[in-house]
């Protein structure tokens, strides 16, 4: 496994959609191994593939320490209520904004053996499912923040 360059708020490629993954290769568990520790090691709670300069539809998730959330294609699919709430991305560090989400999502998608699955989070899980997937559609959280401000 490898540390990846995490890319910073500025770089083009964050502004860019991904594609979605065709085929789930040794490469792309690979890139599922290498994100998850990248994640771990930058503090982070989520990490989106564009996040490390890789235009495809992947995410990893953290929430609970030791319960690994690994989306390929991921599309929500259903949502609820709303929370509003402090933010912060690995992509825009020193940087924090609030935001207003669901407090329920609904998500599919592929894990690393290409099974399709659903996966349900409120709370900060409903928060960063959202995160991670505007990642993959070009979009970073300080788009849609408010109060932003700057933090050790």
């Amino acid at each position: 496994m490898a540390i990846l360059n995490i890319l910073k708020e500025g770089d083009e490629t964050l502004k860019k959609i991904s594609r979605p993954v065709t085929e789930i290769t040794d490469r792309t568990k690979t890139l599922l191994d290498d994100m998850a520790q990248t994640m771990r090691r930058a503090n982070g709670v989520g990490l989106a593939a564009p996040q490390v300069g890789v235009l495809r539809r992947i995410v990893v998730i953290e929430v609970e320490e030791g319960e690994l959330i690994e989306l390929i294609n991921p599309e929500i699919i259903k949502t609820m209520g709303e929370q509003t709430g402090p933010e912060g991305c690995l992509s825009v560090p020193g940087k924090q904004g609030t935001v207003t989400r669901p407090s329920y999502v609904k998500v599919r998608a592929l894990d690393r053996n290409g099974v399709m699955r659903e996966y349900e989070g409120e709370g900060l899980l409903a928060r960063c499912f959202c995160h991670e997937i505007d990642h993959l559609d070009g979009k970073l959280y300080i788009s849609i923040a408010t109060d932003i401000e700057y933090v050790d």
